[in-house]
């Protein structure tokens, strides 16, 4: 099937890392930036991944008159009560950059020992088809591992520097975006995803 042919979804996001990842793994449909669109980005007001998710999505169809994929996905460490959870991408203040979010993360860890550490990335993508869909496709992904003390790696973005990943003795920025791609958070979401439209 020519590219000009594949089905079109916007990505209710401008984030670059995530369409990256997406369209590796929804080789299927072709996946447009909402930023193509020129609309404005909604606000996250839900206290939860799904809510921001449904949120995200039904603006990005709603403007883009087309169907559309939300993400909503985050880092939750047990050692701070969940946090930083649905604020990840803005944990250090709105315009706050992927480093200044992983240093304060980094800081509010301080004297914590390796093994409370615990924490996972949970990616929630909804799929709707139009504005109105009374039955969004919700998929959802989790990715345990442990919060590292320092940043090792280049490859990801957010807080895979500091994400340790036990199964592969990795920091999830060492890993090859295929290796990340079939384990993580955000590839497992996609593969459900994937499955149902």
């Amino acid at each position: 099937m020519a590219s000009t042919d594949k089905k079109k979804i916007v990505l209710a996001s401008g984030n670059l890392g995530k369409i990256k990842e997406i369209q590796a793994i929804l080789h299927d449909v072709t996946i447009l930036p909402q930023s193509q669109f020129n609309i404005e980005e909604a606000e996250e007001t839900g206290s939860t991944f799904v809510e921001n998710a449904i949120i995200k999505a039904r603006n990005a169809a709603l403007n883009c008159d087309l169907p559309a994929i939300a993400d909503d996905s985050g880092l939750v460490i047990d050692a701070l009560q969940g946090e930083p959870g649905v604020i990840s991408a803005r944990y250090a203040g709105i315009n706050a950059s992927d480093q200044e979010n992983l240093l304060k993360v980094l800081k509010n860890l301080e004297g914590i020992p390796t093994e409370q550490r615990t924490a996972r990335f949970v990616c929630v993508l909804v799929f709707m088809r139009h504005t109105n869909d009374p039955l969004p496709i919700i998929a959802q992904g989790i990715w345990e591992g442990l919060i590292m003390t320092e940043s090792i790696g280049e490859n990801g973005f957010g807080y895979d520097p500091i994400f340790w990943v036990p199964t592969h003795k990795k920091s999830s920025a060492q890993l090859s975006p295929d290796a990340k791609n079939a384990i993580s958070h955000r590839g497992q979401a996609l593969k459900i995803l994937a499955n149902s439209i």
